[in-house]
């Protein structure tokens, strides 16, 4: 079997999405997700400039050398555009693997070690009413796990706090990147954060009691003594994690937080390669692994370090928003049925229209999550649906404090 042709698809249901579909000489094909938020078009450029023409003629069978090829021969290693693409190719591959074998893809990878994926829904509030009706609403669509995001006074717009009110009986698909020519400025106020988050934690145990599984996204904002300060201050509602407190490119300042607090810590959605995260899994400063498939070179990269960090008691929390594509989802929903230090799979639904185009098998019930059963990955891509939605330019947001300064979002 031959690679004949590798169609790099552009589509903007309800935000942008980069979709690899290559295609064997048996007529076999596979998808990939290369969607980069931001930066979309760089990686499909990278892909029909530079992956392309590398994929004619390869065998598909060969999943590993095909992935040392592209990581190696480039000479230029890692960063987001080449690992999207290479995800793209990897997830393609193992899609096709799966077909031909007649198997979804978790059994290619040893099986299933869960009947299902346990999941984290996210609410988010403008003050604690609506943060409330928005656990409850979480809580009614069956998540037992809930990212807390909330409104902090003095601050006009904060990262994760949906636009809408969650008691309307919206689902949260709240999307960031806003459709501009230039990224939009928000603003960020570290110490009005850290004195508001806490009583927010408080009211919210208090209302929902022990057994809720509670999450929190810092969002990279903090610096390292701040995050320790913040994990100290949330010891007493009991996190499940509490996410991104620092910016992780300096693996040391994991240190000085772990020194200071118990909070169990997750990081990793902005790693592109082992050599982000290795000595964070080793040294044991954080509890579970961020990182997403599509992000991170694929399935197989992915499936390493898992079993890497399984050694050091360390488990799983992939990255699963809307800008992961459902292929994306699939893909790290394979691994994680797969791998025994599974943790928590973020899940957000994507929207009506972003299911037409990317049909899908899996299902949602009691809480669980399932890639389904169907061969590959369990994603065809419509391309006649995809046609109808253009590329439209969209930037995240950024940061300025009240000085002026530019700082993280």
């Amino acid at each position: 079997m031959k690679i004949v042709a590798a169609d790099v698809v552009v589509t903007s249901p309800t935000r942008n999405f980069v979709t690899l579909k290559v295609t064997t000489d048996e007529g076999v094909t596979g998808l990939g997700d290369a969607t980069l938020n931001g930066r979309e078009l760089s990686v499909a450029a990278y892909l029909k400039e530079h992956v392309v023409p590398l994929l004619l003629g390869r065998d598909p069978a060969n999943i590993e050398d095909t992935w040392q090829f592209l990581y190696r021969s480039g000479y230029w290693r890692r960063g987001p555009v080449t690992m999207a693409a290479i995800a793209a190719v990897d997830m393609a591959l193992w899609d096709i693997k799966g077909k031909v074998a007649g198997m979804p893809v978790y059994q290619l990878l040893g099986g299933a070690s869960r009947r299902g994926l346990s999941t984290y829904g996210h609410a988010s509030g403008r003050d604690l009413p609506e943060l409330f009706d928005s656990i409850r609403h979480e809580k009614e669509h069956g998540f037992s796990a809930i990212r807390v995001q909330t409104s902090v006074p003095g601050i006009k717009a904060l990262y994760g706090v949906a636009a809408q009110a969650q008691a309307s009986g919206e689902r949260y698909d709240y999307e960031p990147a806003q459709r501009t020519a230039l990224p939009v400025e928000e603003d960020w106020d570290t110490r009005a954060y850290l004195r508001h988050l806490p009583g927010v934690f408080e009211a919210v145990r208090n209302e929902f009691g022990p057994d809720l599984a509670l999450l929190h996204d810092g969002h990279h904002r903090m610096t390292p003594l701040q995050a320790a300060r913040l994990g100290k201050d949330l010891e007493p509602y009991d996190l499940f994690w509490l996410e991104d407190c620092t910016p992780a490119e300096n693996q040391e300042a994991l240190r000085l937080v772990r020194q200071h607090t118990t909070t169990p810590l997750a990081i990793g959605e902005v790693f592109n390669s082992i050599y982000d995260i290795k000595d964070l899994i080793s040294e044991q400063l954080i509890d579970y692994v961020r990182c997403a498939s599509t992000h991170f070179g694929g399935i197989s990269p992915l499936k390493k370090v898992m079993d890497f960090a399984a050694v050091y008691q360390v488990k799983s929390g992939f990255h699963g928003p809307t800008d992961v594509s459902p292929v994306g989802l699939a893909a790290q929903m394979h691994v994680g049925m797969a791998i025994h230090n599974f943790g928590l799979q973020e899940y957000m639904e994507h929207s009506e229209r972003t299911n037409a185009v990317f049909e899908q098998s899996l299902t949602f019930v009691d809480g669980l999550l399932h890639p389904g059963d169907n061969p590959g990955l369990g994603v065809e891509l419509n391309e006649e649906e995809a046609a109808k939605y253009e590329y439209q330019p969209a930037y995240l947001p950024y940061n300025r404090l009240a000085d002026g300064t530019v700082h993280d979002w």
